[in-house]
């Protein structure tokens, strides 16, 4: 005689692909914003005309979208000073990667003669897929004038505002 399980625990591989299909559907680039739950913009004001500014994005957000709205925020600040452009003085970008594991195969509880009571289970295989989201960060230098030419890393703020701007995606408004 063949017992069949009593209770079975749900499928993971299905829980997983819900899961996965739910975060899907809503999963967007960070938008251009102040920073909301870890991802958007800040900065930090060192000096009157030194900054220190980063912009975080989530894993949908691209590394050179992240490096462009620090550019982007970099010359709103600047304009807002009342300054003409900037230099950044020290910049980086940082890759954050973690690991979504999955599960393929099966188990479950219950008994069948060849195990006693309790979890029984098969083969399967995990898949860990990387996450990565990007940080940039720089120090920022302002300056009323115009820029040498010959510095590299000196940025028209009004320029790289006017040259970024249709590249930029802003929250959607809340209902």
């Amino acid at each position: 005689m063949v017992a069949f399980p009593l209770r079975s625990a749900p499928r993971p591989r299905l829980l997983m692909l819900a899961a996965v299909a739910t975060l899907a559907a809503c999963a967007t680039a960070t938008p251009y914003q102040p920073a909301e739950r870890g991802y958007g913009y800040s900065e930090q004001r060192i000096e009157q005309n030194r900054y220190r500014v980063t912009f975080t994005g989530n894993s949908d957000t691209p590394k050179q979208t992240v490096e462009n709205y620090l550019l982007y925020r970099a010359a709103e600040l600047t304009l807002q000073s009342g300054y003409d452009y900037f230099v950044l003085v020290t910049d980086s970008t940082e890759a954050n990667t973690r690991y979504l594991q999955s599960f393929s195969g099966y188990y479950g509880w219950g008994s069948y003669y060849w195990y006693p009571r309790g979890m029984y289970g098969g083969l399967g295989t995990t898949t860990a897929t990387p996450i990565t989201e990007y940080e940039a960060q720089a120090n920022v230098v302002m300056f009323a004038g115009k820029k040498k030419d010959d510095d590299v890393k000196a940025f028209d703020a009004r320029q790289v505002r006017t040259n970024l701007e249709p590249q930029v995606v802003r929250p959607k408004p809340k209902p």
